[in-house]
């Protein structure tokens, strides 16, 4: 029996005959398959491994689903999909999963891949959809995206083609993850430290990681604020895999509150703070909203501080009362979900959040800066939230060194600087 194991996801119904020959590819590797069948009517063949039926009685009480509306049938089907693949996963015996399918299938596959499984767990779909905007089906996660080219509907070379390169790469996956698996926590671990970055508070992230790196202790996950890479970071903080965060870049703040296009969503800010870990906070970038091309900026603001970033991003100078906004949603997480005030640090850059803030920047406001600085001070007196008041700016070279350092000493790493 093969040591490496593949789960296979897909509609039988409609998919068996792609499905099958999926399965088949990736078994030339020598790579155990399941193939779960997640269809809306029940599909009999030897090659089911876990019928519909089945999940249906394990997961839902054996509930009918043929007469559901279609939305009900995929959150039926993803939610019992979810629990078997949750189950393969803490029992240690899997080591990929790849579906293949239309839109739906790859709605409901992807909806598994994200709910049941961790960054890091290879996670692949053939999908019509992959060369159309994934953000909704990938998320904040590392499914793998194959287009599939034609249709998901009768075998044809081109398909054969397509699903025979992805059974390759699943099996190779799966080898790679069971390798990992083998030798995880041979040595010694570094603290992982997750940084947000922006293209405006570059100068500083590279100078702080190069500082953190510079031992042998940390290494460093810097995180694009662009929305998809503050939830990445969130989860991986859920899921325990980064020790500390400095936070440096909190512009997808502003994204949400104003509407703008890089929005981390309404639980930004919160995992680190749940979850107990030295945490250094800071406002970098928040002097900024993000749109897409200058023509797609909303009407509401088209007589706003508007600047070209480049042709496909715009950006919008946060006002007075969204800067006010801002520092009270971040004092806001900050004191409703810390789980360990010692461990949170808050710093105010008083000489600019970002580059284009600075004295005679584009975007330099003291009057929005002190609304946000109020805003931080008034929402965390009294909460023993420590916050640093420097007159530097944000990229600030020397600011840099002094934030990298409050971090590894919340983090209690001492290090020789003379």
């Amino acid at each position: 029996m093969s040591a490496h194991h593949a789960l296979l996801l897909g509609t039988c119904d409609t998919k068996l005959e792609e499905l099958l020959f999926l399965k088949g590819e990736i078994e030339r590797y020598d790579v155990k398959v399941t193939l779960i069948d997640v269809g809306r009517t029940l599909t009999k063949h030897e090659a089911i491994t876990i019928s519909q039926s089945k999940l249906l009685q394990v997961y839902s009480d054996g509930k009918d689903i043929s007469h559901l509306p279609r939305n009900q049938v995929l959150n039926t089907m993803a939610n019992c999909a979810t629990q078997q693949v949750q189950t393969y996963f803490h029992s240690g015996d899997i080591h990929a999963i790849v579906s293949a399918g239309g839109s739906c299938g790859t709605s409901l596959a992807a909806q598994v891949m994200r709910d049941a499984l961790p960054i890091g767990f290879p996670k692949m779909i053939v999908s019509t959809v992959a060369s159309g905007h994934t953000g909704p089906i990938v998320g904040e996660t590392d499914i793998t995206m194959v287009y599939s080219v034609v249709d998901i509907a009768g075998l044809n070379q081109v398909l054969r083609n397509v699903l025979s390169n992805a059974g390759a790469a699943v099996a190779g996956m799966a080898r790679a993850y069971a390798s990992r698996l083998s030798t995880r926590g041979a040595g010694s671990q570094k603290k992982r430290v997750g940084i947000t970055m922006f293209g405006v508070t570059t100068p500083a992230v590279d100078a702080i990681r190069k500082h953190l790196e510079s031992g042998q202790e940390v290494e460093t996950y810097i995180f694009h604020a662009t929305g998809h890479g503050g939830r990445a970071m969130e989860r991986l903080i859920r899921e325990g895999q980064l020790d500390a965060v400095l936070d440096l870049t909190t512009t997808e703040i502003c994204d949400y509150l104003t509407g703008g296009v890089m929005s981390a969503g309404e639980h930004r800010l919160e995992a680190a703070a749940k979850a107990g870990i030295p945490n250094v906070v800071s406002v970098g970038a928040t002097d900024m909203t993000n749109f897409g091309p200058k023509s797609t900026v909303p009407e509401r603001y088209k007589d706003r501080n508007l600047y070209e970033h480049n042709p496909v991003v715009t950006l919008m100078r946060t006002s007075k009362d969204e800067a006010r906004r801002v520092g009270e949603f971040l004092t806001g997480k900050l004191t409703s979900y810390s789980s360990d005030v010692e461990k949170i640090e808050v710093w105010l850059p008083m000489g600019g959040v970002s580059l284009l803030s600075t004295p005679g920047g584009p975007y330099e406001d003291r009057e929005a800066d002190h609304e946000m600085f109020e805003a931080i001070r008034r929402g965390l007196e009294g909460s023993g939230i420590k916050i640093v008041e420097d007159k530097r700016a944000i990229n600030d070279q020397g600011l840099a060194h002094d934030i990298a350092e409050a971090l590894l000493k919340k983090m209690g790493i001492s290090r020789n600087t003379s």
